[in-house]
């Protein structure tokens, strides 16, 4: 964490502690809200809060950079595995900081089950393939299941009552109970030494509470901004953060895809990377890059064994292609 708000120029004690309070407790947090969110949050007048942030960047230097500056400072980025080696070539490395990673699919696909396996992988040091700090999970599907993180833990070699206390879970019971969570982040995320939040799924209570057209553009606003809160999260403190999605039916006619994400163009713009799973044969997973500024589209095969999300080996893959190449000649 750097240095403390109070260092500030023109916030004292009574001012810092209405910033701490609302959720803003480092100067990387108050440098990236918007200022009328966080006049709205702690009753500070407008002009105070801009005069506050002009000084805040001042101490960080946030300004115009140079591509070199930045590519440098980019260096800062970590990669988390996901336990498979396939997986991660695709990602450049694993799940990355300082961007929001989406996974989508239809139920079965293994979401769940890569969340899972992160929770775990986050904890490992980096130089181990992890990201060296706890993680935050908040559930809105009742997915999260501790015995699943206890055998995950364990299959790895991490002692699993150690990975249960670091994984720290919220179960969100409706859109607004989800956005107070995604709000608490800014405290608990420094507080707690947090260096990967998932969110599974990110979409489920919008879809669920926001019905037709009339309520559509509130849930995409909503939406949009909470989205945004958790990449400025990501940036403020170099974590992760991973996202899951729904599919919905894709009514395009003689579409190659059946299914298509869920949310639009706002988690289209949103997400940083997006990934896209599917059920394989013989219960391989396969994850294809559909979007991302940096990764091109490359897929990967995986499978969900009591250690999580692992290579398919050799012999499966082999079994795989001629299964293929006997249900084309069965076509032709």
């Amino acid at each position: 964490m750097s240095e403390d708000i109070e260092s500030i120029r023109g916030v004292g004690s009574s001012i810092a502690t209405k910033l701490r309070e609302a959720g803003y407790p480092t100067i990387e947090s108050i440098i990236v809200t918007p200022p009328k969110e966080i006049m709205e949050k702690t009753g500070i007048g407008y002009n105070t809060i801009l005069k506050i942030q002009e000084a805040a960047r001042g101490m960080l230097s946030v300004d115009f950079k140079t591509a070199e500056e930045i590519y440098e400072r980019k260096k800062s980025m970590r990669k988390c595995t996901t336990g498979c080696k396939k997986f991660d070539e695709i990602l450049g490395g694993g799940i990355e900081t300082q961007a929001l990673t989406e996974l989508i699919g239809e139920f079965g696909s293994g979401k769940t089950q890569i969340c899972m396996t992160l929770s775990a992988t986050a904890q490992l040091p980096c130089g181990e393939g992890g990201l060296g700090g706890n993680v935050a999970f908040i559930d809105t599907e009742g997915t999260f299941m501790p015995e699943r993180l206890y055998q995950i833990a364990s299959e790895r070699g991490i002692d699993p009552r150690e990975a249960a206390r670091r994984v720290l879970i919220a179960r969100a019971y409706s859109s607004s109970h989800q956005c107070l969570l995604i709000d608490r982040l800014f405290n608990l995320c420094p507080e707690n030494n947090v260096k990967m939040v998932i969110i599974d799924s990110m979409i489920s209570h919008f879809r669920g509470e926001y019905l037709g057209r009339d309520t559509l553009s509130e849930r995409q606003q909503l939406l949009n901004k909470y989205l945004h809160k958790l990449l400025r999260l990501a940036e403020a403190y170099n974590l992760a953060v991973v996202v899951t999605n729904q599919v919905q039916a894709n009514p395009t006619p003689f579409c190659s895809e059946p299914n298509r994400p869920a949310g639009g163009n706002i988690m289209a713009h949103a997400c940083t990377h997006r990934i896209y799973l599917r059920k394989g044969t013989r219960g391989i997973r396969i994850a294809r890059v559909i979007d991302s500024p940096n990764l091109p589209e490359k897929s990967a095969s995986f499978l969900i064994t009591e250690k999580g999300v692992v290579d398919v080996p050799e012999n499966l893959k082999i079994e795989e292609k001629e299964e293929e190449a006997e249900n084309s000649l069965e076509k032709e």
